[in-house]
């Protein structure tokens, strides 16, 4: 019987995938939860209507998602949707198979750790099957051998991984119920959008969290959507989905904040830049 592995977007499945087949005792399957809980709405998302809620929020972003998304960027919005599925099979699973053990593998941000409080606030019943590996400020080694503390598990080099599956454990009862109690404050509390302040601490702020960000990195000229996030997410230490910086760009200049030309599709489809007179040529900025 092999190992359940969980993982919190699509980014972190082939390094994991490569460390497993290096270790038989890793052995198993890898299930990838895709929606990323630090962003939208999670109010009463354990009901139908929660879930309709974030399907609405993920339907606004998907008009600014990029075409086609570089190497190490998540799915489309709409391919978001079937976690809850996804999770009712790995119940049954659990349900009809007494042995079997999973792995929840959790990066040092606000996506990992709140799919983490997700996922435990409903497995209580499997308590001691659960085991949990955060990799919470811990140093590994790159590719040039230096030491570096990742904050995501696609940074980290799939032999390294054999070093982090001792830190394997089962997630223990007082944990079940503090942790699930965590959860319930995030729905209930339904922040914009989730930070990580250290450990597993989540701090909540409102949607408009970055405006002023966005707003100073767009000038008097016009400048790609694109760059202007990118200027963004450089700065942050967690960097934030470009889809949902793309869209409070869109909000922006939906306020009048900001004004642009081109297709409002794709953050690589059109420019922005501050309300007012240009003295640019009518050449593209690039």
């Amino acid at each position: 019987m092999g190992l359940i592995h969980i993982v919190f977007g699509q980014s972190s499945v082939p390094v994991l995938g490569e460390a497993i087949a290096m270790d038989e005792k890793m052995s198993g399957e890898i299930r990838c939860f895709e929606d990323d809980l630090s962003v939208g709405p999670l109010f009463i998302l354990d009901t139908k209507e929660g879930r309709a809620g974030r399907r609405q929020f993920w339907q606004q972003l998907a008009g600014i998602e990029p075409v086609a998304p570089a190497a190490g960027e998540e799915p489309a919005a709409e391919e978001v949707t079937g976690d809850p599925d996804l999770f009712k099979s790995l119940k049954a699973q659990l349900k009809e198979d007494p042995e079997q053990e999973v792995w929840i593998w959790a990066g040092q941000n606000a996506r990992d750790v709140c799919g983490y409080y997700w996922l435990v606030s409903q497995l209580y019943d499997f308590a001691g099957r659960i085991h949990i590996i955060y990799l919470n400020n811990l140093p590994f080694l790159n590719e040039k051998g230096a030491v570096f503390y990742p904050t995501h598990l696609h940074q980290i080099l799939p032999k390294e991984f054999l070093k982090a599956k001792k830190l394997a454990r089962p997630i223990s009862l007082a944990e079940y119920e503090l942790d699930g109690d965590e959860w319930h404050r995030l729905m209930n509390e339904n922040a914009g959008i989730r930070l990580l302040e250290g450990g597993k601490k989540i701090k909540g702020e409102p949607t408009l969290f970055y405006d002023k960000e966005l707003l100073a990195q767009s000038g008097k000229e016009f400048v790609k959507a694109w760059r202007v996030v990118q200027q963004v997410t450089g700065k942050l230490k967690y960097p934030v989905m470009d889809q949902f910086l793309g869209w409070r760009l869109k909000e922006l200049i939906r306020e009048g904040k900001l004004e642009s030309r081109g297709d409002l599709k794709t953050i690589r489809d059109f420019e922005v830049k501050q309300p007012g007179e240009t003295t640019e040529n009518p050449t593209t900025t690039v």
